[in-house]
């Protein structure tokens, strides 16, 4: 877990609100999907560093409630932060299954998101294709040939999308855009990187 970790809960200020109550925004951290938010007090945080699940505590239960207590569905704490006016906390953990009680991976519909956290989660199932190879799945069948055909594929995509880029098909152009960003994240995947390894090396380019 983060260094912050360690000495977090003397920094949080609960006073701040009349329940003792804290707003915890969970992230998944492999892909950056927001996955839901809950409360947490003293005790709920105190429990989630300790069993490295998180705790919360729940208004409609009165109790202190880990998620997947019930489900199986844990969600395994990797980071947590502490926002700048140390009352809200950013948790950044790994759902070991669906985190809404509906099944779904997230809390939030996905016609509430910006299409660009479709990039996030379409990055979650090629990489979930990767771990756990599915007979039907072309991105499965890529990773069975192995690094070579796989850095093949992009480059036939980046020349496609070269030659439709000097045309005035704009429909041609996105989908061969589309098929060069597929392969690109199969491509990293393969390597044995996530996308949040190249996204940190722009962020550090931007400063």
């Amino acid at each position: 877990m983060n260094e912050i970790s360690k000495d977090l809960e003397d920094q949080v200020e609960f006073s701040k609100y009349s329940d003792g109550l804290v707003p915890a925004i969970i992230q998944d951290s492999a892909t950056g999907q927001v996955l839901m938010l809950g409360f947490m007090n003293q005790e709920a945080l105190s429990q989630t560093l300790e069993s490295g699940k998180a705790t919360f505590f729940s208004r409609s239960k009165n109790r202190l409630w880990t998620k997947g207590e019930s489900s199986g569905n844990f969600l395994i704490v990797e980071n947590i932060y502490l926002d700048c006016d140390k009352d809200t906390l950013l948790v950044k953990a790994r759902p070991s299954g669906p985190t809404c009680h509906t099944g779904e991976k997230t809390c939030f519909k996905k016609d509430q998101i910006h299409s660009v956290g479709f990039l996030e989660e379409l990055n979650a199932t090629l990489l979930e294709k990767k771990n756990s190879p599915e007979k039907a799945s072309y991105t499965s069948s890529l990773h069975a040939k192995g690094i070579n055909k796989i850095a093949q594929k992009v480059g036939e995509e980046a020349v496609e999308l070269v030659i439709e880029a000097m045309d005035n098909k704009d429909d041609l152009f996105l989908n061969e855009a589309a098929d060069l960003m597929y392969h690109y994240l199969v491509l990293i995947h393969a390597k044995g990187y996530q996308l949040t390894d190249v996204v940190k090396i722009l962020q550090a380019r931007s400063k």
